[in-house]
């Protein structure tokens, strides 16, 4: 079996750089520096020699923000240099910002992961260690490093139900290469009881590693302050195609009390902006498309964020949130998008009945009345019109429960990332 996936990702590799070159034309790539996912000669390596490597590799927004304190923390150490690899443009443009003022900090996107590429990829930049975040599990990379006498670890491991019997269809495969991990933080204790299975090594579950990174208050700035703070609304994030038209009908329905109600929507997908805004509009509610930078106008009453990394300005303001991709019966098996932000700024959060991925995490949610499940969007509007009537910030003590999870879990992976990187 790995010598089938070395053999078609070396054939398909000619067709995945076309691929790319198509997502640099629909601006999906980054103009210039798309060609280190592709090329051997734009590596771009910049690194000091006799100086130990760590290289840690995250796909997107979510995970590299769940990897921040743990780099920052490690920095400490005047002996140490790092690498950071993602796959999407955004991941890019926070990691640059993050971490712009270290010089020991270096971000380049991943090659693909074929079998040249890689090779040349670890004797260019020649890391210590390899952490691979969250569900990034890359064949050709996991197995070239461990024949190289790399260590690997996988912080803040995820796999569903349905990747797991996914690859017990091939059982030899995934435990060789499962087992070639030297460390595995695990999410939650699902995803530790599937690598065990898989015969993974030293695997703890300490806690869900997008617990432990610290939100700055002062630092969230909304243009839109002034009008948030004195206007009634609610805010429905990350939701995905099915879910619009359901907060549109709550929308309607809290308007039956409060004629001014204000919805926010921030699609997973901003793409799908237009088309929020077409049903909006067919249900004949004034719309607005907010781009970045740009104000909300008093006379709308749905606007639609239409701009990535900006949840957290709209959760600092709100009290109640709805989170998306919880009411897809379709998703079952991989629904629910992180409420982990919305409840460290104090939201009470609404969920659907479909949260596979945050399971664990709303069961604490729930156990602490920050947040509840709802099935209908009738049942969604009676409670956001009580919230309404009393639009106060949930209790400070929440955030702090909160906050003292994420200390508790960032000490127990330092200590194992620690031993590790010994």
């Amino acid at each position: 079996m790995i010598l089938a996936y070395r053999i078609l990702t070396n054939l398909i590799y000619p067709f995945l750089i076309i691929f790319i070159y198509i997502r640099k034309l629909l601006g999906k790539e980054d103009l210039i520096r798309f060609k280190e996912k592709i090329f051997l000669s734009n590596y771009n390596i910049n690194r000091r020699k006799n100086i130990k490597l760590l290289w840690f590799h995250a796909a997107s927004i979510g995970e590299f923000k769940s990897i921040v304190p743990i780099i920052k923390y490690l920095n400490n150490n005047d002996d140490l240099e790092f690498l950071i690899t993602t796959t999407t443009l955004s991941s890019s443009n926070l990691a640059g910002e993050e971490f712009k003022n270290f010089h020991n900090i270096h971000h380049r996107f991943l090659p693909l992961d074929v079998g040249f590429l890689i090779k040349k990829f670890l004797f260019a930049w020649k890391p210590s260690k390899i952490f691979l975040v969250d569900s990034e599990i890359w064949p050709n990379l996991i197995l070239i490093a461990k024949k190289n006498s790399i260590p690997l670890a996988l912080i803040n491991a995820r796999l569903t139900s349905k990747t797991f019997n996914r690859w017990m269809k091939f059982p030899k495969t995934a435990k060789k290469i499962f087992g070639a991990f030297n460390l595995c933080l695990t999410s939650n204790n699902e995803t530790k009881n599937y690598l065990n299975k898989l015969e993974a090594k030293n695997v703890y579950f300490n806690g869900n590693l997008k617990l432990i990174n610290e939100i700055d208050e002062k630092k969230i700035i909304n243009l839109n302050e002034e009008f948030l703070s004195k206007r009634r609304f609610w805010f429905a994030a990350s939701t995905h195609q099915g879910e619009d038209l359901f907060c549109l009908k709550a929308h309607k329905k809290i308007k039956e009390k409060f004629k001014d109600i204000i919805t926010i929507i921030a699609p997973r997908h901003i793409h799908k902006a237009v088309d929020i805004n077409t049903l909006s509009n067919n249900l004949n509610l004034k719309t607005q498309i907010l781009n970045q930078n740009e104000m909300i106008l008093d006379n709308k009453e749905i606007i639609i964020i239409n701009s990535f990394g900006v949840l957290q300005n709209y959760f600092k303001y709100a009290k109640s949130v709805f989170i998306g991709k919880s009411m897809l019966k379709e998703l079952k098996n991989e629904g629910g998008q992180n409420p982990i932000d919305a409840a460290k700024l104090r939201c009470k959060i609404y969920h659907g009945p479909y949260i596979y991925n945050f399971v664990e995490i709303y069961e604490i949610l729930k156990k602490n009345n920050i947040s509840k499940e709802i099935e209908t969007y009738e049942e969604l509007s009676d409670n956001l019109v009580k919230d309404l009537e009393n639009p106060l910030k949930t209790k400070l003590e929440i955030s702090n429960y909160i906050k003292n999870l994420g200390q508790k879990t960032f000490k127990e992976t330092i200590k194992n990332i620690n031993n590790f990187i010994k």
